[in-house]
Parts: C-alpha cells; structure tokens; sequence
C-alpha cells in the first residue's frame, strides 16, 4: 500500500493550455479515491500525471516516501487497468497476466502462483488457456485486472475501466472491483464521468471541472453539501433542483414570491436556491404549488418533473405513492435547502 502526496500538482501544455490547475490532494493508504467530472475536465491527465505517462508541469508527487516527478513507469510501484483493457490478442489470459512480472524476471513457479491466485479471485481459472478474442467483455477486464494484482503494486489507476460495458455489466463490475480493493487493501485513484460510479465506489471523491477541483470529500458529503452548483448539478440522479431566489428582509424568497426559511445572512440580492428531489414533500395544504407535467415510472420509485413558479423543478416519490399530471401543493424540508451565490456558484 501506499500514501499519495500531490502538492501545488499543475499541467500545461505548450500551446499554452492549463488542463491541470495548481491542486492539492492527499490519498491515504488503502484509500479508492474517484476523480469524477465531465469530458474535458483534467481527471484523466491528474491519472495519467499519477502514472507518469504525462509530465508534470510544476508542484511535486510523492507515492509513499519518494517523489516521483521523473520517475519512469515501470519504476513507480503501480499498475493501471485502462478502458480498452490493452491485451495482447495473441497471448492466452495466463500469458497476458504474468507477462508484466515476467518481464521483470521472475521465475515461472513464482508467475504460475501468482497468476493462479489471481485467476481464483477473479473467476478466471477455467478461461485461462482461451485468447481474449473468446472471451466477452467483462471477462477481459477481469484478465485486466488480474494482470495488474499479479504486480502486487502499491498502487492502482483506473482509468475509466468499464465504460465499454453494457449497464448491468457495469453494475456487476463496479461491485467486484470494490470488494477486490477491499480485500487486496491496495490505495486505488479512480477515474469515471459517471457520478453514480463515483458515489458507490469511493472512499471519498474529488470532482473536477475545468482543470480545477470543485470539491473533495465522501459520497454523503459531496451529495449532501455540495461546495458550488456545479458539484450540485453533476452529483445526483436526478440532480439537485437549483431555483432562483433572493434575499428579502430576513427571508429567503423564491423569485415568485413564496418565503422559504429565515435568512441565515444579513444581506439582500439574488442567490440559487438548491433541494434534491428526495427533500420535496407533498402535502395538500403546502405552501408551494407544483404543476406536474410528466410523471416518469423507475419502479423503485418515480419522477415528477414539471414547474414550480414557473421554474423547472423535479420531486423523487416512492413507488406507493400515486400521482397523475397536474397541479399539486408542495413543502420543502428546511434541513435539506443549500444556498449558492449567484454570481461564483458557490455554496454560503
């Protein structure tokens, strides 16, 4: 296991772009961090920073006591799965699991040991012998995974590991890939744009925008309070439903005209109003009318969305609960409001 240290850790490129902002995050042995965030963002560079498969512009990395700014690769004490599980089509899973630790020179009993265990943990042992033409998906990125527990590194990168597989392989993935890092115990970094990904597999999650992190912390943290409303946009399925609104003699109006809650700050002027859809109660003498416009069924649960004081709004109901198109009253819990600057987005 080991400690990741990345100090004032910034990338640019000589055109001139900043993919990278000067950023700070410490990772904890035995820790899976998510770097989460759109295309475009900079997660896959801060990774590919980490594994040293891009320069570092300025600030220093430290993967356990060493600093590794010009450290090569394969001298990093890591292992990286990629999206595309890079396998080499001609060798068998056996070969292309052991073919790293060959290379380092270790001896064919210590290979057929490690492979052999490796296999076991990842229900490989029957396919060993077959190419990763005949294997399906997932299957090939478990031998991707495998090749790199073989390593035994100190850390693991992974770099938007399942996005090739279809939605309920991706659900099955996303639990083994966590359960295997529980039991290796092995510090892993993460990358994915999708939040769910993110929110069921973290320790704690660092969302990125723009090259600069928006917020880090756990799943609870970051859907709960997010820092801005970007975080409070791109976390959560559906999203939290952002209202304008302002500051009004000690109170906290929707711009319609309907009060909120007292005003925790001794100011005027617009601001965004945040509540997930989970926090919106109905209730026939509530203070909010809510015109529902499609009632979308998930099941588990379902989805109103359609306009509060003439704003797009969206409330999460359970599946007992029964609702066809139109006009509702609505409450807000108060616990559950997050206010946001209008102007820089983030949270007061």
């Amino acid at each position: 296991m080991a400690q990741v240290s990345l100090s004032n850790i910034r990338k640019v490129y000589p055109n001139g772009f900043e993919a990278v902002q000067p950023s700070d995050i410490q990772i904890n042995d035995g820790e899976f961090v998510v770097l989460v965030g759109p295309s475009g963002c900079g997660k896959s560079t801060l990774l590919r920073m980490i594994a040293g498969l891009e320069d570092i512009s300025d600030g220093e990395l430290r993967i356990g006591d060493r600093v590794v700014n010009d450290v090569d690769p394969a001298d990093r004490d890591i292992a990286m799965v990629f999206q595309n599980y890079a396998l080499y089509p001609h060798m068998t899973v056996e070969k292309n699991m052991g073919y790293g630790i060959k290379n380092r020179g270790a001896s064919k009993e210590e290979i057929a040991r490690k492979v052999a265990e490796a296999a076991g943990m990842l229900n490989l042992t029957e396919y060993l012998t077959r190419r990763p033409s005949q294997l399906s998906g997932g299957q090939r990125q478990r031998v991707a995974m495998g090749r790199a527990i073989v390593r035994d590194p100190a850390l693991f990168l992974f770099d938007e590991p399942l996005s090739n597989l279809d939605a309920k392989l991706r659900n099955q993935m996303r639990i083994e890939i966590k359960a295997l890092q529980r039991r290796l115990g092995t510090t892993a970094v993460y990358v994915t744009h999708d939040q769910v990904e993110a929110m069921t597999m973290a320790d704690r999650i660092i969302v990125l925008n723009g090259g600069r992190i928006e917020q880090i912390g756990t799943p609870s943290q970051i859907y709960h309070n997010p820092a801005s409303t970007f975080v409070a946009s791109f976390m959560g399925a559906p999203p939290m439903n952002l209202l304008e609104g302002r500051f009004d003699n000690g109170t906290v109006m929707i711009n319609g005209g309907t009060a909120l809650m007292p005003s925790p700050l001794q100011r005027s002027g617009p601001i965004t109003v945040g509540i997930r859809p989970e926090d919106v109660l109905l209730e026939p003498t509530g203070p909010l009318p809510f015109q529902v416009d499609i009632v979308e069924e998930l099941g588990a649960h379902r989805l109103l969305h359609g306009r509060l004081e003439d704003q797009n709004f969206t409330v999460h109901v359970d599946k007992e609960t029964h609702v066809s198109p139109g006009a509702l009253r609505i409450a807000l819990k108060q616990d559950a409001l997050r206010l946001f600057d209008v102007k820089t987005g983030q949270s007061l």
